[in-house]
């Protein structure tokens, strides 16, 4: 199976959404290498930064699910290299 390391992006604006994003960081949480969460309260919002090293749909579905709860955004960018996992 060959996964790739992504970081994916997230601007929660609505803390309505944050119990059912951890609930989604939860469920990935044996891919996820990392997670920084920055409050801005200056804007009314969070970023949250997730290192994960998953295939590549694994991370976009999770990437997709994040995007889809309201309030929050969402931006993957991958590394260029695959490993192989056994």
């Amino acid at each position: 199976m060959n996964t790739r390391v992504a970081l994916i992006g997230i601007v929660v604006e609505s803390p309505e959404s944050i119990e059912r994003l951890n609930a989604l960081l939860h469920e990935y949480s044996p891919f996820i290498i990392g997670r920084m969460g920055i409050p801005y309260p200056k804007h009314d919002m969070s970023i949250i930064s997730i290192a994960i090293d998953a295939t590549q749909d694994a991370i976009s579905a999770l990437s997709g699910k994040i995007g889809m709860l309201p309030g929050i955004s969402t931006k993957t960018i991958y590394s260029r290299q695959t490993a192989e996992k056994p």
